[in-house]
This record gives C-alpha cells, sequence and structure tokens, in this order.
C-alpha cells in the first residue's frame, strides 16, 4: 500500500499524518508537487515518495539529493529531465545514486501520460540513463464506479506493460487502484495500490462499494472533526439582517452565534444558509452569507440555558447522538467531501488525538509538538473519535 498525503494529507496535516502513518507500518507516499516532498523530507521521513505529477527539470538535482521518486508523463519533459540527469558531475550528487522514475500511461482520464505505444521508447530513454531507474508503471482512474471504463482502462495499462516485455524491458511496479477502484473491486490491486481519500475514513462521493468490501467500506471512520467556539452570541430583533448582503433577515426576535471561521479557511461560501452544525447534540442553522472568517447560527431554539461563547460547536464530526460528515457538508455546498476537506486552509490550528490524548498541535505560528489541550477559536481535531493510533484504518 503506498499512503496518498498529497494537499496537507487531505487537508488533515502532511507530516504529522505521515509520521503516524509510519510509525504503523506504511512503507511508502505518495504526494502531487516537488514542493510536498521537500516538505516530509525536511521533518525527517525516510521512506519512499512519489510525486504523482510531473516536476519542472531544473528541480531534478534537488529530487534526486532528496531520493524523490519522479512521474513522466511527457515525452518533451522526460527527455529534459534526463538531459540533466546526465549533465550531472559526482560532486553534484553520489555517482550511485539514481532517479527513480515512474511513466504515467494515458488510460482514459484524458489528463496526463504517455500513450501506450510510447511508453517503450519512453523506458528504453529511461534505462539508456545512468543517473534514471525505470520504478513505475501507472495510471489514474477516471470513474473508479464503473466497472465497464475501468477495465478498458486497466486493458491499455496491460497493453503498456505488454510492450516493454516485447522490448525486453522488466516491467516495473505497475499500480492503478486508488481507494475508489478498491471499494468498488473494479480494478486490479497489481504491485500497489495508492490509498487516499479512504485513509482517512471517508467513502469517495457517490461511490458503489463492491458487496464484498461493504463491511470494509461501512467500518471506515472520519479522522477528522472540526470544531469551534463562538467569539460572540447575542440577541438581534426581528427584522435584523445577518452578515452580508443581507441573505438573511430574521423573522423574529433570534439568538445568533458567531463562530470564528469561514471561507478562507475552507468552508465554501456556496454553503451560505443551507449548512447546519452541531451545539449540545443538535442540528441549528448556519444563516446569513459565509464571510471570509466568519459564519453565522441560529441557536434561538436550543432548549436549556441560553448558548454562550463556552459552548462547543461541530462543523464537522459527531456531538451526542447526531453526526455531520464531510460528505453532508459537500452536499450543501454542491461539490465533493475531497474539496471540503482539503480546503482547510493552514491557519486552522490542528491538534492530533491518539490514545485518548493530545499529542500534538499545529497553528500557523509554530509547530507546538507535544502541547495537546483546548483550541481557543476554531480547530480540526485529528484522530479525537478514534482514540487510538492516528489514521490507521
Amino acid at each position: 500500500m503506498e499512503a496518498v498525503v498529497k494537499a496537507d494529507a487531505y487537508g488533515h496535516g502532511a507530516v504529522p499524518v505521515a509520521r503516524a502513518l509510519v510509525a504503523a507500518g506504511v512503507r511508502s507516499l505518495s504526494v502531487a508537487t516537488f514542493d510536498e516532498g521537500v516538505e516530509l523530507r525536511q521533518a525527517g521521513l525516510s521512506v519512499p515518495i512519489l510525486i504523482l505529477f510531473p516536476i519542472p527539470p531544473e528541480l531534478v538535482p534537488d529530487a534526486l539529493r532528496l531520493c524523490l521518486s519522479v512521474t513522466a508523463g511527457d515525452q518533451t519533459l522526460l527527455d529534459r529531465t534526463l538531459a540533466v540527469l546526465d549533465g550531472l558531475t559526482d560532486a553534484d550528487a553520489p555517482a550511485n545514486r539514481v532517479l527513480p522514475i515512474h511513466l504515467e500511461v494515458e488510460t482514459g482520464l484524458g489528463r496526463g501520460g504517455l500513450h501506450s505505444t510510447a511508453v517503450p521508447a519512453a523506458a528504453a530513454a529511461i534505462e539508456a540513463s545512468p543517473r534514471a531507474r525505470l520504478a513505475g508503471l501507472w495510471s489514474h482512474l477516471q470513474a473508479a464506479g464503473d466497472l465497464e471504463r475501468t477495465a478498458a482502462q486497466t486493458a491499455r495499462l496491460g497493453v503498456a506493460a505488454s510492450l516493454l516485455d516485447e522490448v525486453g524491458v522488466t516491467t516495473p511496479d505497475r499500480h492503478l487502484a486508488a481507494s475508489g477502484g478498491l471499494l468498488a473491486a473494479s480494478a486490479p490491486g497489481f504491485d500497489v495500490v495508492r490509498i487516499g481519500l479512504a485513509l482517512y475514513g471517508i467513502v469517495p462521493d457517490g461511490l458503489t462499494v463492491a458487496e464484498g468490501h461493504a463491511a470494509v467500506a461501512a467500518g471506515l471512520r472520519p479522522i477528522l472533526s472540526l470544531r469551534a467556539r463562538p467569539v460572540r452570541v447575542t440577541e438581534l430583533a426581528a427584522g435584523t439582517g445577518v452578515s452580508y448582503g443581507p441573505t438573511f433577515v430574521t423573522s423574529r426576535d433570534s439568538r445568533i452565534a458567531t463562530l470564528p471561521l469561514g471561507y478562507a479557511d475552507g468552508l465554501p461560501r456556496s454553503l451560505s444558509n443551507r449548512a447546519q452544525v452541531l451545539v449540545r447534540g443538535r442540528r441549528v442553522p448556519a444563516v446569513g452569507t459565509v464571510a471570509m472568517d466568519a459564519v453565522m447560527v441560529d441557536v434561538t431554539d436550543v432548549a436549556g440555558p441560553p448558548v454562550t461563547v463556552d459552548d462547543e460547536f461541530t462543523l464537522i464530526g459527531k456531538q451526542g447522538n447526531e453526526t455531520i460528515d464531510a460528505i453532508e457538508v459537500a452536499r450543501w455546498g454542491n461539490t465533493i467531501s475531497y474539496e471540503i476537506v482539503t480546503a482547510m486552509s493552514g491557519r486552522l490550528p490542528r491538534v492530533y488525538y491518539a490514545a485518548a490524548k493530545a499529542v500534538e498541535m499545529r497553528v500557523v505560528a509554530c509547530d507546538l509538538g507535544g502541547r495537546g489541550g483546548e483550541i481557543g477559536g476554531a480547530g480540526a481535531v485529528v484522530g479525537e473519535e478514534e482514540r487510538g493510533p492516528l489514521g490507521c484504518e
């Protein structure tokens, strides 16, 4: 298994998540960009790391120095990459250090990769370079739940592998299935399976899970909760506009709580007047336009003593007997759960739990490793629900 920790580990925090995964036995990671790979290396992660999108050729010496694996999906960029490698001296990098290159194959996604017929020449060029090694052959599914389309993509990857065999090139590790392909049982696992969204306890939106994998899918539990305490709770008279526009006007005397996070933190503006949040274990509506730094919630009907700034609100996660997950939030915002979690900005504090204990906190100003505790304002809580090893479903 290769754990996908791109996009800041799908918004969960790449370095803490990667550390926990490696500690749990994960042997390789993949990211989307060069900078993401550098971040993991600078944090001390030493396992193999694959960059899934081609990098600029001028960054190749750094990739070699940091032992990062790269992707090639365009012949021109591959040629430039190999030219840079072949121009390096022993002073630039140890003579025995080679750059692992994974060839992406265009099997039907229409986004990247070499056509099958171009793969043998690309592989030969890699093998001719003393600084390069053909390490992988891969593609990505367009619609993992579409069995016919996925079968066609699998066949095209098979053609590329067969063409390598015909020219005497040993087929490297093949990888095609990600979370969707695994849960839908639509694609073979080959040598490596890239697990992304499911790693964080979320089933890909709209996926039809294979009957034999239903129990696995049902057992996935999101490891992230998004919680906040209000910065103001006040009474507003009937006829008062709330937030910009206003797109919401109180129809009665209302008690409105202001939560200190907004679209700059990853809550889409499209959630305006659509979202719900949890307080005291019950659902309450978000009202007015979602602002850059704030979202307002109508707590007028919450039973018991009036809601105050000491009450905790849950935007994603469980509270009492109620749960709001990223998929539900995505539906309100007419998007997908991937976008909801990956859009969470770096300024949201993240508190990491393991074995019922806060073990790390990440904020913008600095890395407060080991300093768990209460979050002021708003923040993402990772691993709290499980009270066990972080991210290890």
